[in-house]
Parts: C-alpha cells; sequence; structure tokens
C-alpha cells in the first residue's frame, strides 16, 4: 500500500508541476508607456512630433534619462510621441495622454493641456516649455487627438 501512495504522489506531482504556468519570454507589452512629463525644456511651439525612424530613436537613446528606458529592440517594435505645449509663463502647465486607442490600422492619442492647479502668478521674461514623451509599442500609424 506504501508504494501505491507513493507512484500516485509522484504522478500528483508531475501533474501539478507539468500544469504550472510559466512566463513566456514573449509577454504582451502595455499599447503605450509614458517616458517622461517635464514642466521646462520642451520647445517655444506647440507641435506633435512622431519619432519612427532609427536615426530619430537613437537621438532620444543619447539623452541621459530616457536612454534607460528605451531598449535597442525598439527601433523596429516601438515609436516615440514627443508632446510640446509650446511657451507658457509659469510652472504648473503639462500636456498628458488622457487614453490611446487602437485599430487595426493606426493608434489614435488623445491628449490633454493641464493648467496649474492654483493661481501662480506669471513671471515677466520667463517661460516654461513643458512637454511628454510617449512610447508607442506598435509601428502602427499614430494620430494625436
Amino acid at each position: 500500500m506504501t508504494s501505491v501512495k507513493r507512484i500516485i504522489a509522484l504522478l500528483f506531482v508531475t501533474f501539478v508541476i507539468s500544469c504550472s504556468t510559466n512566463r513566456s519570454a514573449t509577454e504582451t507589452k502595455p499599447l503605450f508607456e509614458i517616458l517622461t512629463v517635464r514642466e521646462d525644456g520642451g520647445a517655444t511651439i506647440r507641435f506633435f512630433e512622431i519619432l519612427s525612424e532609427e536615426r530619430e530613436i537613437k537621438m532620444l537613446q543619447n539623452d541621459e534619462t530616457l536612454g534607460k528606458k528605451i531598449m535597442g529592440s525598439d527601433i523596429n517594435t516601438a515609436n516615440f510621441v514627443i508632446l510640446n505645449m509650446g511657451e507658457k509663463t509659469s510652472l504648473g502647465h503639462s500636456i498628458t495622454v488622457e487614453k490611446v486607442e487602437e485599430s487595426p490600422n493606426q493608434i489614435i492619442i488623445f491628449t490633454k493641456d493641464n493648467e496649474p492647479k492654483s493661481k501662480v502668478q506669471e513671471e515677466k521674461e520667463v517661460f516654461y516649455y513643458p512637454y511628454t514623451i510617449v512610447k508607442i509599442n506598435s509601428k502602427k500609424e499614430i494620430l494625436i487627438q
């Protein structure tokens, strides 16, 4: 009887081990990742730019902070979007991504301009340039709204 129990236990352990889930190397990445949101350091005019070419993405990799967040393989699997808010006369402004939707042919990014939460006195002759950089884990066409 003891050997039967051992065989059953061995079969049970073998079954449990073989049925356990292993994380696959091909785990799905989120559709988008916010790499940085800054209140200053962007461009003087409002514009959105999509970086999809290798030389453009390598430029981001050279940035001290962003370089740690961008892998070499991202050149083939991701696009990057720079959202510049333009010139502002006080801190507290930002541009954020409200949501990102994926259709069969494209990615649609919905943005929102955020104003300072409290009344901030504007500084004379001092300007700030808020921007956000987003990684889109897709090579589909990107539309920004």
